[in-house]
């Protein structure tokens, strides 16, 4: 086997988290990516269309293992357009890294798969561990398209997990970036009743969540990534305005949500959306949090200065 780890859709927000880690940690990272093929120091980015096999499938061979990051963005307006993109994204990626596997003589020792706790749907308060049934809105049948395209994945040999992600925070992208300038700008206020639960992860917990995915032979299955502390959204947005020195906003009423998330772009639902969840599976696994709560979370990545 080599010592290397292939991050399909490696270039995005976390992508560019994690190749540094397993770089740091000894691994040869190879990263698919629609861009050229280049070298970046101890990464090697090889070029790929997520569609298709073709010469990047030979870095497959022999692999410690395969991580599959690939998928459009869900933060967008979600026309009939967007919504088939979407799910075309997911699904082709883990189908055509199938066809790659299925085609190795010694396939990759382990694969990581993507999804979301979209899966559970608006749950309120629910507390929902990986045992929770699975919700029936858009983000709901997207994950539920994207894990059944993953079942259908086999090699022997090969250890496969899904790591269910939450709302990702850190300094460069991701859940955070557009929150942190709304709320610089003095609209950082709590979004409708404010009581809708906000699932959350700091970027360094997801990167050796990630880690203990590709190294540990017990992390089989399915795996929620989020803090054990998931909060309401007037909550987060209050320490996110504490953290930016912004001590009030104006809330958002929920009449003029669909208004605002339109200008920018993006989905109202997303903001609407209530969901608990919790790692079970990790704290069963005897994970360490370096960021369960949220307050220190923020006050990492934004410290005071």
């Amino acid at each position: 086997m080599k010592n290397q780890i292939i991050l399909a859709g490696g270039s995005g927000f976390i992508g560019k988290s994690l190749a540094p880690i397993l770089g740091a940690k000894g691994y040869e990272v190879v990263v698919l990516t629609r861009s050229p093929s280049r070298r970046e120091g101890a990464v090697h980015y090889v070029q790929w269309n997520g569609q298709t096999t073709g010469d990047w499938s030979h870095f497959l061979e022999e692999a410690k293992a395969v991580v599959n990051l690939t998928g459009r963005s869900i933060n967008c307006r979600h026309t009939p357009a967007n919504r088939r993109e979407i799910i075309d994204s997911r699904v082709d990626s883990v189908r055509v890294l199938g066809q790659a596997v299925a085609g190795c003589r010694e396939p990759p020792r382990t694969f990581v798969q993507v999804s979301g706790i979209g899966i559970y749907g608006d749950t309120g308060d629910l507390s929902c561990d990986e045992n929770t049934r699975q919700g029936d809105d858009f983000l709901a049948d997207v994950c539920k398209l994207w894990e059944g395209a993953f079942d259908d994945v086999t090699a022997s040999g090969m250890r496969k997990s899904i790591l269910r992600i939450a709302p990702v925070l850190g300094p460069n992208g991701g859940f955070l970036k557009p929150l942190a300038r709304l709320t610089r700008w003095f609209a950082g206020g709590q979004v409708g009743r404010g009581r809708q639960f906000v699932s959350w992860i700091h970027i360094a917990d997801l990167a050796a969540m990630f880690v203990c995915a590709i190294e540990r032979n017990d992390i089989v299955g399915i795996f929620n990534t989020t803090s054990p502390n998931p909060v309401r959204n007037a909550d987060f947005m209050s320490e996110l305005r504490r953290t930016l020195h912004r001590p009030w906003s104006p809330p958002v009423p929920t009449w003029a949500l669909p208004v605002g998330s339109w200008l920018m772009g993006t989905e109202a639902s997303l903001a609407l959306t209530s969901c608990r969840a919790v790692p079970k599976h990790f704290i069963d696994s005897g994970f360490k949090f370096e960021f369960p709560e949220l307050r220190p979370a923020l006050t990492n990545i934004y410290p005071t200065r």
